[in-house]
């Protein structure tokens, strides 16, 4: 898998999947939240599944390198 979420996108990702996810634990919200998981997880590992189906990405090419 190579990486197609760039920076912006993966700080994004990560602080609203941790948001929701906390939200949803404290029962703020409902369990809906944890919907935030999938945000989260694409953003910890720089890699959508949508992103890769659709051939889109945010990352620079130089960070596809890795």
């Amino acid at each position: 898998m190579t990486p197609n979420v760039g920076l912006l996108d993966l700080v994004l990702r990560i602080a609203v999947g941790a948001a929701l996810l906390f939200l949803a634990s404290v029962g703020s919200i409902g369990p809906w939240g944890y919907i935030g998981v999938v945000p989260f997880l694409t953003g910890v590992f720089r890699y959508c599944p949508l992103y890769g189906f659709l051939g889109f990405k945010t990352c620079p090419a130089a960070e596809n390198r890795r």
